[in-house]
């Protein structure tokens, strides 16, 4: 047993360890030492994200598509909506990884104040034109109207449940761009193990609580949110207990900060809401083959995360590093990250299509074991091994580029790609050939590989180099 004061000892020196990595130099040292250091938190954190709504899924498999098909096309509609939202963290990120690069402590903290308050009230606005407007989404969508009453339930609660994820969200993302990717992993896993207890509680009316099925879990979402991921997030950084140290004393609006972060933020907010209006709208080109096959998509829509988000950590610690490294003025260096962890990413998606072409029956019963849809969902997961090889490219690079504030060039890629290519492309071969709905997943297959084209030869050229923000 430990005595009194080596306990205090192994304490302290806990205590020591965290602080030197919260204050550690990323942009000096072993490139790929300072990508597992950073990806493998974010990785975990990443996967772990995915647990809440994977297993709710699991659950709605319980009561029937319809459900499965509701909360899955909610899902993406509320996604849609957020994604204005999730453009501005990518600028808060962007300008605190500038700064920590710079070793500029002050302007991080003052980017941390400006972009809570910011990313409040606008989050806030959001969620209020999406409930208002849920059912309305839905219709337009042409799933049929129990689909309709099922996704438009769930739908209301999660946009309000938007703004605590919107705070949750940014606290991560400001942590982890400021070098400490442990703190948010910790959160994460917290959080979703409270979410899984919680959901099947509330989903089937479990001990003390009532049944709610669709409702619930989308409330569990939002009493996890605002519990764990807004509330302890931001204490940790109000608190002092990490890197950065903001504070709301003596608030003011800060024209030139606010102007800066939507300079970089507001091209990746109309690319995420443009990437993920476009995924609704190829919603509408499947609902004519029926529920079955909009639930096969929303369900390979939570199986995919499984596969490519273990790699994702290396996407989101290179976009820290790209971003840190060019504020330290070592554009090469930022470079070589970028290739570094696309080659990883890739590697590991190479595995991942080996699973899905030897055992992906078992893993899509899990969800449910009706035979059209075992059926049509490993179709279209075999289909998706082609954005399994390039993903990594584009998921990496792209990330890098946000991290070091050229936002441009993805929204013009993801532009051209999903409007020129995907959306006319998804059309055609759905309606005009014999492939039928499996034209859909072609139609992003191809577009995705478009896509890491751009990212692979702008990245090389090395135009994003000459970034200011």
């Amino acid at each position: 047993m430990w005595s009194r004061g080596a306990r205090k000892a192994s304490t302290e020196s806990d205590r020591v360890g965290k602080v030197a990595r919260q204050q550690r130099d990323w942009t000096q040292g072993s490139i790929m030492g300072n990508l597992w250091g950073l990806a493998w938190p974010m990785s975990i954190s990443a996967l772990v994200e995915q647990l809440g709504p994977t297993v709710d899924m699991i659950w709605m498999g319980r009561l029937g598509q319809a459900a499965m098909a509701g909360v899955g096309v909610a899902g993406l509609a509320v996604m849609t909506v957020n994604a204005a939202r999730a453009g501005l963290n990518t600028g808060v990120r962007a300008m605190i990884a500038r700064a920590i690069g710079a070793k500029d402590m002050e302007e991080a903290n003052r980017v941390t104040q400006q972009g809570l308050v910011v990313i409040a009230l606008f989050a806030t606005l959001m969620a209020a034109i999406g409930i208002f407007f849920s059912d309305t989404i839905l219709r337009l969508l042409g799933v049929t109207p129990e689909v309709v009453a099922m996704g438009a339930a769930y739908m209301r609660i999660q946009f309000i449940g938007s703004v605590f994820m919107s705070l949750a969200m940014l606290a991560n993302g400001i942590m982890q761009a400021s070098g400490d990717s442990m703190t948010p992993m910790k959160l994460v896993i917290t959080a979703r193990i409270f979410h899984i207890i919680l959901s099947p509680c509330l989903i089937f009316g479990l001990w003390i609580f009532p049944r709610l099925e669709v409702q619930g879990a989308a409330y569990a979402s939002i009493i996890e949110q605002a519990l764990i991921g807004t509330g302890v997030g931001w204490w940790v950084l109000f608190s002092g207990h990490s890197r950065i140290k903001p504070t709301l004393k003596g608030f003011r609006f800060d024209g030139k900060i606010l102007w800066r972060m939507l300079k970089v933020g507001l091209p990746a907010s109309f690319t995420g809401m443009e990437r993920n209006f476009a995924s609704l709208l190829l919603v509408r080109f499947i609902s004519p083959f029926g529920t079955v096959a909009v639930a096969a998509h929303s369900l390979l829509n939570r199986i995919d995360p499984f596969f490519h988000m273990p790699a994702q950590g290396f996407g989101q610690a290179a976009g820290v590093l790209a971003g840190q490294n060019l504020g330290a003025r070592q554009p090469d260096r930022a470079e070589k990250t970028g290739w570094i962890a696309s080659f990883i990413f890739t590697s590991a998606m190479v595995v991942a299509s080996a699973i899905v072409l030897l055992i992906p029956g078992p893993i899509i019963r899990v969800f449910n074991s009706d035979s059209d849809l075992v059926h049509l969902t490993t179709i279209f997961l075999r289909i998706e091994i082609v954005n399994y090889m390039v993903f990594g490219f584009v998921t990496v690079l792209m990330n890098c580029l946000n991290g070091t504030g050229d936002t441009w060039i993805p929204m013009w890629t993801n532009l051209v790609s999903m409007w020129v290519v995907n959306v006319p492309l998804a059309w055609f071969l759905s309606t005009h050939t014999d492939l039928g709905v499996y034209g859909v997943r072609w139609a992003m297959a191809i577009a995705i590989v478009i896509r890491a084209a751009v990212y692979v030869i702008y990245w090389k050229l090395g135009y994003w180099k000459r970034t200011r923000i």
